[in-house]
């Protein structure tokens, strides 16, 4: 199998598990031909254009989207089995961990990933979700017992590039009209902290990474995860302003006082 890290912002990463052609026949287990089944039957229901299915995949897809990405990913990654981790142990075949240069540095991608196979992230999927517990199992396996290799790959980079453009477009959109509507005489705005979360994609991202890689299903994993991010951003750019807004009353109202 490979490994694929993709830093969604600055804070928050996916990981995602490609298993090989190889593997694909050797390893095929009786639960995965059942969730290949399912898969299928749900891509059918989801074309249909009414009817009691496509109710069903509607309603189905609205409480997908409330998953988080990271369990997502984490639920592509095979379990650990008696059999698996012999082979791992005895063959000593480095599993590969493919990410972005350009976007997270050699030195971070070990605790990015360790933060996936963590006691607090265990816990979670011991109270709330089973189902990508063994996945986070899988990884923590191979780090304690270092089987994975890393390796910067310049076709992900092109997809940050391309993604980062974007980004750099609507920034330098949103500074002119600042420097355009501010008036002549106004004190200049203080500089964004460098601490601040930034989104290193965009949902159109999830194509190009995936023609780049041959991954398809990278396609519907980034942009699940991109859109999620950006809607936790957002929620929490509006609470901070909500909360600056709340603080200007209050001094204004200490000053009346």
């Amino acid at each position: 199998m490979r490994l694929y890290l993709l830093p969604i912002s600055t804070r928050r990463s996916l990981i995602y598990c490609q298993r090989l052609n190889n593997q694909l026949s050797s390893e095929t287990t009786y639960v995965d031909k059942i969730t290949a089944r399912a898969s299928n039957t749900w891509l059918k229901w989801e074309k249909a254009e009414k009817g009691w299915q496509k109710r069903v995949t509607s309603y189905g897809n609205k409480l997908f989207e409330r998953i988080p990405h990271e369990e997502w990913g984490l639920k592509t990654i095979p379990p650990l089995s008696k059999r698996r981790k012999d082979e791992e142990l005895e063959g000593r075949k480095e599993v590969e961990v493919v990410y972005p240069g350009s976007a997270i540095a050699e030195e971070n991608v070990k605790s990015a990933i360790k933060a996936f196979a963590g006691a607090e992230r265990q816990a979670f999927h011991r109270k709330w979700m089973l189902w990508t517990r063994s996945g986070s199992q899988h990884v923590d396996f191979l780090l304690n017992n270092s089987l994975l290799k890393f390796t910067a790959s310049p076709k992900l980079d092109l997809g940050y590039t391309a993604g980062g453009l974007e980004i750099t477009m609507k920034e330098l959109d949103s500074e002119a009209k600042k420097v355009l509507d501010k008036p002549p005489d106004s004190s200049s705005e203080p500089e964004a902290s460098k601490d601040t979360e930034r989104i290193l994609l965009t949902q159109s991202s999830g194509s190009f990474i995936a023609d780049l890689t041959e991954v398809p299903e990278l396609e519907e994993q980034v942009q699940r995860a991109v859109k999620q991010v950006e809607k936790s951003l957002t929620a929490n750019k509006e609470l901070q302003e909500e909360k600056q807004d709340l603080d200007s009353v209050n001094k204004q109202a200490d000053i009346k006082r």
